[in-house]
């Protein structure tokens, strides 16, 4: 393999993985540099399923970058022939008044986004499952559902390779610097160059983006799979994605419905966790046995919320969230690289629903020195880091 590529790209995960893709696909020569397998579940990306969703009560700034990311995902099932994204609809339930519910309908009425109402029978009587308080609003988005995290980066990273990308694994990147209209980058094994770096490191990116560590906390998020009173009514099909803000604690709890392991693999159970960002850690020393209070926690949330979701727990397993202090996320170049370094980083707990179009707006970036997606609210500038 040569050492000299048009292109870098650091991290192989979710949003490398795409980036990868978009970069081969134009004919670039594109190195992906991955320190784990592909795919791990050492970062953010693993856990059988990701909600996605259009009517965003994060920022409505974001819902013209979810439409193109539907597209794109619709673009890599046709061309691989596989299903990525499933619409289960979504069910959202809070007080009128919290960031959830207000957020989704300010999206929903801008872009307009198909968003139902239900009162509080209606959703008792389409969703029987659930136990929602008489004081919350329900909404529910028919085209939301979840895509299929690992199936989806093997399929990006596959169609790198064939389109001519190099993709190494079990090789970190230590360091690199940019001389004169060079990017050199030094890994556990070798020593290579590129005219542009594109960062998708996830946890590990504040390792590699100088000036932006205050700005990119990693947290320690936990995951149940349980096993439901009556399991039929939980599977998929039966049972749509959820998010729900508690109005007594921070945060949002969302689950999924219980998938097949014969077509989505494992693990087996009902998924369920908190959106909210946990304890802080290092990457490299995250502690990844759940503990007692861990679980105590969600089983308390599921049977509040599910009074017939929670007889026993099936697994439990740790994830990473990488965030941002406003929670959103920063695309754009390195300030102070001459537009020779991009970084794709602090998804802040929502991001791999964008993949298929962060892959595209890295290319863009990188190759073109610009793009025309709309990701100017995203800039790293607004943090005010000097380099």
């Amino acid at each position: 393999m040569k050492n000299n590529f048009d292109a870098i790209v650091l991290g192989v995960g979710s949003m490398g993985s795409a980036t990868s893709y978009y970069l081969a696909s134009r004919g670039y020569s594109v190195l992906g540099l991955e320190q784990f397998d592909i795919p791990h579940d050492q970062g953010s990306h693993a856990g059988q399923s990701r909600i996605i969703r259009k009517a965003y009560f994060e920022h409505p700034d974001y819902v013209p970058l979810l439409e193109r990311a539907y597209e794109n995902w619709k673009e890599i099932e046709t061309k691989t022939s596989s299903q990525i994204y499933f619409p289960t609809g979504l069910l959202y339930a809070g007080k009128p008044n919290d960031i959830l519910i207000k957020g989704v309908r300010e999206s929903a009425e801008k872009y307009s986004v198909k968003v139902e109402s239900l009162s509080n029978a209606q959703a008792k009587d389409r969703f029987p499952q659930f136990k929602i308080p008489e004081s919350y609003e329900v909404l529910f988005e028919p085209d939301a559902g979840f895509v299929t995290p690992e199936r989806a980066v093997l399929l990006y990273v596959e169609q790198a390779i064939q389109a001519g990308a190099h993709i190494q694994t079990k090789e970190k990147a230590i360091s690199w610097k940019k001389e004169g209209e060079i990017v050199t980058v030094t890994t556990t094994k070798e020593t290579y160059a590129c005219k542009k770096l594109i960062i998708t490191a996830g946890p590990w990116a504040s390792n590699m983006i100088p000036g932006f560590s205050g700005q990119l906390k990693v947290t320690r998020q936990i995951i149940a799979w349980v096993n439901p009173k009556v399991r039929k009514d939980f599977e998929l099909g039966q049972f749509p994605c959820w998010l729900i803000d508690d109005h007594t604690q921070p945060g949002m709890y969302y689950g999924f419905p219980i998938l097949p392991v014969g077509k989505f693999g494992g693990p087996i159970g009902l998924k369920v966790a908190l959106h909210y960002p946990g304890q802080p850690t290092d990457p490299d020393a995250v502690n990844r046995i759940p503990s007692k209070n861990d679980e105590r926690d969600l089983i308390r949330a599921i049977e509040k919320l599910l009074p017939e979701g929670y007889s026993s727990t099936h697994v439990m397993k740790t994830c990473l969230y990488t965030n941002t202090p406003d929670e959103n996320f920063l695309l754009d170049f390195l300030p102070g690289y001459n537009q020779q370094v991009a970084i794709a980083a602090g998804f802040s707990g929502h991001g791999f629903k964008f993949v298929s179009v962060v892959g595209e707006i890295m290319a863009d970036l990188a190759m073109n020195g610009k793009t025309d997606l709309p990701i100017g609210f995203l800039n790293a500038q607004r943090f005010n880091t000097s380099v």
